[in-house]
């Protein structure tokens, strides 16, 4: 008579990480519940019906593997209603500082550390690494870094050895010097507002330079000072 996870989220909400990664069997089962909001337990022979909203996460391509014969295309329509594409973390590197700092939180709860910040030499690794890991990469980086720190600071040298050098993790500084410098600018902006959660004056003076001229790089370069407060 045990309750399986869907008949406990009647009336709620499911979350099912890794659809993709479902065999052909299970997405049969999965779309009759769609489908007719009823199933049996497992041994059991009476009908349960439910009233559940079903949210799923995938990296795959779902479209690719309907080609390939590999995910249903029945299912992917019932579950593709409300589509939401989060890039991959390389091309939002804005959200790396953010993210750092959450998982540094989490790592000081979850091992009773007292790690009160990264250095800025690490966060630039940090900020040329492509991440074929996405954000779990970050999150285990993290975590590793704190656990081996000493002094309360996640240094660089604390990352692991793919993250060291820009050679060892193919991220050179590449394009024109413009370019290259562009990104400095632009990271030492990112670097500012964190340090002053999303305040532009005092990043400004930080900087060097007037609030005015401040506002201008952040039009330029599509940075949005309040996703810095309270970071």
């Amino acid at each position: 008579m045990r309750k399986g996870r869907f008949e406990l989220a009647d009336g709620g909400t499911i979350f099912l990480d890794e659809i993709g990664d479902l065999p052909l069997p299970t997405q049969v089962k999965i779309l009759r519940i769609l489908q007719e909001r009823e199933f049996e337990r497992l041994g059991g022979s009476k009908t349960i019906k439910i009233d559940v909203r079903i949210i799923t996460a995938t990296n795959r391509n779902l479209e690719e593997m309907i080609i390939k014969n590999e995910f249903r295309e029945d299912l992917f329509y019932r579950l593709n209603v409300f589509p939401i594409c989060i890039p991959s973390l390389r091309e939002r590197r804005n959200d790396i500082p953010i993210l750092v700092n959450h998982f540094i939180e989490k790592s000081n709860k979850r091992h009773g550390l007292s790690i009160k910040r990264i250095s800025t030499s690490a966060i630039d690794l940090l900020m040329m690494y492509h991440w074929p890991g996405n954000i779990r990469e970050l999150e285990n980086v993290i975590e590793r870094a704190a656990i081996l720190s000493h002094d309360g600071v996640i240094q660089s040298t604390n990352l692991p050895p793919t993250l060291q050098t820009a050679e060892s993790s193919d991220t050179k500084l590449q394009g024109s010097l413009d370019d290259i410098l562009a990104n400095i600018e632009k990271q030492a902006i990112i670097d500012n507002l964190i340090s002053t959660h999303g305040c532009t004056l005092d990043a400004a003076v930080k900087l060097g330079i007037t609030e005015r001229i401040l506002r201008l790089r952040l039009h330029k370069y599509q940075i949005d000072p309040k996703r810095f407060k309270g970071v």
